[in-house]
């Protein structure tokens, strides 16, 4: 367990804001019952709160800002989170660097995001394009300010296999794994640098065994809610081991839950629950405005300049679950990381 949570604070939090927290549980096939008291989230001490809650949106948490000379590049920017979080931080002069599977999709992204806003192929399947991405990145700037790696999928069919690996772990995680390697010389070079892994309260599908190094092919006992949870807690744990890795130099590594949120990762889930959910999904989900708010919060707040290592949800920090902050575990996926992406690193 990492000494970073070694001291915490518990403070009260609402039902509504407990229903929001609980990504997983609205996505599983029965609905989560809360009880009517209230719930209790852990704070870790000496982090900054923030004063924002789950209903401030990403261009509240920005409000203010000078981002005029700051470069952050954003995965997954064309819709949902990520073309949010870009319109906020445009909006207050950041230039934005805003990753697509396609360079087309990137191009039209960037016209809806408006201001300095520039688009760069990414497929997180495809180790090549990753390294393209990263060098076209070097190519065009010294210094990176932030790298909110917000890319991801959850498919809810078959098992697919890229490479030798279950898909779900290939893109959400082993791909930001490899991007951030390659981007570190530009975040060093900015005067504060910072990753920002987007991750989810879907951990909890996990395994019991947190990731099962020995089944990374999913060919065991495959589900597709424990494949996108194993990816969802590999996200939290890689920005974890990266914060060990980094410390004494300018850059921070924090992971961060952005809530259940009314995206287009619903249009993967069987139209029966999409239709049993719309209903009530303006009651209980985030807008997309409101989930974006937390990865710019992180990005972005001068408050947040040496903190590292931390996991927030409604843009302050929480102490997550024991196997969220597993530094051995942690340590594990990154051996095991390199050892899968030894030929592109």
């Amino acid at each position: 367990m990492s000494a970073l949570y070694a001291n915490v604070d518990v403070v009260p939090i609402s039902r509504r804001q407990f229903v929001q927290l609980s990504a997983a549980g609205l996505a599983a096939p029965s609905m989560v019952a809360c009880s009517s008291a209230d719930e209790l989230v852990i704070r870790p001490d000496g982090v900054p709160l923030s004063g924002f809650t789950a209903e401030s949106t990403a261009f509240d948490v920005v409000a203010g800002l000078d981002l005029k000379d700051r470069n952050i590049l954003i995965t997954g920017g064309t819709s949902g989170l990520g073309l949010e979080s870009a319109r906020a931080l445009a909006g207050r002069g950041a230039t934005v660097w805003l990753t697509g599977r396609s360079l087309e999709r990137a191009q039209i992204a960037c016209r809806q995001v408006g201001g300095d806003c520039r688009p760069l192929q990414l497929e997180l399947e495809q180790p090549e394009s990753i390294l393209a991405c990263a060098q076209r990145f070097k190519q065009m700037a010294t210094q990176l300010d932030a790298l909110v790696c917000n890319a991801g999928i959850m498919v809810l069919g078959e098992r697919r296999l890229v490479g030798a690996v279950e898909q779900h772990f290939a893109v959400n995680h082993l791909g930001h794994f490899l991007l951030v390697h390659h981007l570190l010389a530009p975040l060093q070079s900015a005067p504060q640098g910072r990753v920002v892994v987007v991750g989810s309260s879907a951990y909890k599908w996990a395994p019991t065994a947190g990731i099962e190094f020995d089944n990374l092919d999913g060919a065991r006992d495959y589900t597709p809610n424990k494949a996108y949870g194993q990816s969802k807690l590999a996200n939290a744990l890689f920005s974890l081991e990266l914060s060990q890795r980094l410390q004494g130099t300018p850059v921070t590594s924090n992971s961060i839950n952005p809530g259940a949120a009314d995206t287009e990762l619903w249009r993967h889930y069987p139209r029966w629950q999409q239709w049993l959910l719309a209903p009530v999904k303006g009651f209980l989900l985030k807008t997309a405005p409101q989930a974006a708010a937390t990865q710019c919060y992180v990005a972005t707040a001068p408050t947040l300049a040496s903190t590292s290592g931390y996991y927030f949800e409604d843009c302050n920090p929480v102490v997550p679950p024991a196997q969220v902050r597993d530094a051995e575990l942690a340590a594990q996926l990154w051996a095991t990381s390199e050892r899968l992406l030894q030929p592109y690193l």
